[in-house]
């Protein structure tokens, strides 16, 4: 507790001062530019990791950053409602799906036997069955079956499914397609901080640099 409280005198006297201008301006209203979804791992910042102002990103966080395929429902969606509210109310421009090394949820869903005392969890991260079936096959037509690989594909392989699953949101897909919205996948690998984009041309990560 002592290092929140601190952390937040810190805030105060330091960090809001240099930013305060903006502090002014984000009093009555926001205008972020890109929707970030990302892990809910610690080990994950997303302002940093961008260079990013208060205000410049709408941030959703959830375990393995996984977007839930569109549907109609009378149930309490929190991850699908954010991104209804960024896209039709807040019109962002950009979308970042963002993935990254070493990422519990991803390793999660490949060990659901693990999880019989998280049934939420459990079935948060059976979202993710899709991809390993897809890895799996990768893995094969590879010849590969060291965990190294199976890891660094999978997480990857995540990042293009939830890409994916974003045009199943129609309204998401209208913008997309009449070139009102961009989708961009990235990779950042915690160690090193490197951050790969995916490019659908080539189906590949490339570094951002």
């Amino acid at each position: 507790m002592h290092k929140l409280i601190s952390g937040a005198i810190n805030f105060q006297e330091d960090e809001f001062l240099k930013h305060k201008e903006i502090f002014e301006q984000l009093k009555d209203s926001q205008n972020p530019h890109t929707l970030f979804i990302g892990c809910s791992d610690s080990m994950v910042a997303p302002t940093m990791i961008t260079n990013s102002k208060p205000g410049e990103l709408f941030i959703i966080r959830n375990i393995a950053n996984v977007v839930p395929q569109y549907r109609n429902s009378n149930e309490i969606l929190a991850t699908t409602s954010a991104i209804e509210y960024a896209v039709q109310v807040l019109n962002v421009e950009t979308i970042v799906v963002c993935g990254h090394s070493n990422c519990g949820g991803c390793k999660a869903s490949r060990e659901l036997e693990k999880l019989k005392d998280l049934p939420h969890v459990q079935k948060w991260v059976s979202e993710l069955k899709p991809v390993e079936e897809f890895v799996k096959n990768l893995m094969a037509d590879q010849n590969l079956t060291d965990a190294a690989h199976e890891e660094w594909y999978f997480e990857q392989a995540n990042v293009v499914y939830q890409m994916k699953n974003l045009l199943t949101y129609p309204y998401i897909a209208d913008k997309y397609r009449k070139g009102f919205l961009q989708i961009l996948g990235w990779y950042y690998i915690i160690e090193t901080g490197e951050i790969y984009n995916y490019n659908p041309l080539n189906n590949r990560f490339e570094k951002i640099q």
